[in-house]
């Protein structure tokens, strides 16, 4: 079995920068097990395998792997795996016609819009396939530890530590300085020890800065997806875009963010998060970002 793929940087316009996902084109006839296997081999933060819909109306299934598991959505996966599919034009023979593709997944329909420039796709925009949905609060203590902070790193003042979700959940924790972000440390044991006792197991710090074109500057760590930290992480930061609209106190706006993630790993990814709020309750979420192309190859499987 000769199976088709392409990788792709997402959320940069410069190869070699953004989250590098591998897209396995033609991944009809795959068992998990051989799914979960091609994405160690591949060891990137995620695969992506591309199956044909079960329901005709949408453009693929889609199933996401880390190197250790299999993910319900996220983010980069679905950016470059629509920018992958729109570039080609068809998948399994079907074309891809217009700006926008369905894609079926563990979390629900991901619709998610095609960037052009011109006539060149250049990118996608994802909404996400849950609403917001924020969870139990976890101690700031825990999450200083785990990463290797002080107690006086953690701001309270808009929310404490806390877990939200658009689709997968994570950690939300927001710090006051840059200066700690950039020395947030994963600390494994307490990530296996004691994380992993939570509803969920990744950790995004952030912080608000007042750069020219940088309204926050992130970072995510996942040592339990054996991802030690990632460059950039889309369905953290959509349920981070939704969780600061929730925060504020207009009922009804439409609040947007530029998120910078990866700068400290030498990948800068650059996100645009989106959250829509009407009568108190965030109705939208979405994220999005450039892509470019780096390779493209053939996996044999005997």
């Amino acid at each position: 079995m000769q199976l088709q793929f392409q990788t792709v940087d997402v959320f940069t316009s410069e190869r070699f920068g953004g989250n590098p996902l591998a897209v396995v084109l033609n991944a009809d006839g795959l068992s998990t097990a051989q799914m979960q296997a091609i994405a160690a081999e591949f060891n990137l933060s995620e695969t992506t395998f591309v199956l044909p819909p079960r329901d005709p109306a949408y453009t693929a299934e889609v199933r996401i792997f880390t190197p250790k598991g299999e993910m319900p959505f996220a983010g980069h996966p679905n950016v470059g795996t629509a920018y992958v599919l729109g570039r080609i034009g068809e998948s399994y023979g079907r074309p891809i016609a217009g700006d926008r593709v369905v894609f079926e997944e563990k979390a629900g329909l991901v619709p998610i819009e095609l960037i052009r420039s011109s006539a060149t796709i250049t990118g996608a925009r994802l909404t996400s396939p849950q609403r917001l949905s924020i969870g139990q609060d976890v101690a700031p203590a825990l999450i200083t530890a785990a990463c290797s902070l002080a107690t006086e790193d953690i701001a309270t003042t808009a929310h404490t530590p806390c877990i939200a979700s658009c689709g997968a959940a994570f950690i939300l924790a927001e710090l006051k300085s840059r200066d700690a972000l950039v020395a947030a440390r994963p600390r494994v044991d307490l990530f296996q020890d004691q994380i992993a006792k939570l509803p969920a197991t990744s950790v995004l710090l952030y912080v608000q800065t007042n750069e020219d074109t940088i309204d926050i500057r992130a970072r995510m760590f996942a040592p339990q997806h054996s991802i030690p930290e990632d460059p950039a992480t889309g369905s953290a930061n959509v349920a981070l875009i939704g969780l600061l609209a929730q925060l504020r106190p207009e009922a009804d706006l439409s609040l947007t963010k530029t998120i910078m993630q990866g700068f400290e790993m030498g990948r800068p990814s650059t996100l645009f998060a989106r959250a829509d709020k009407q009568s108190g309750e965030v109705t939208m979420t979405s994220i999005g970002g450039s892509c470019v192309p780096v390779m493209a190859g053939t996996l044999g499987l005997d």
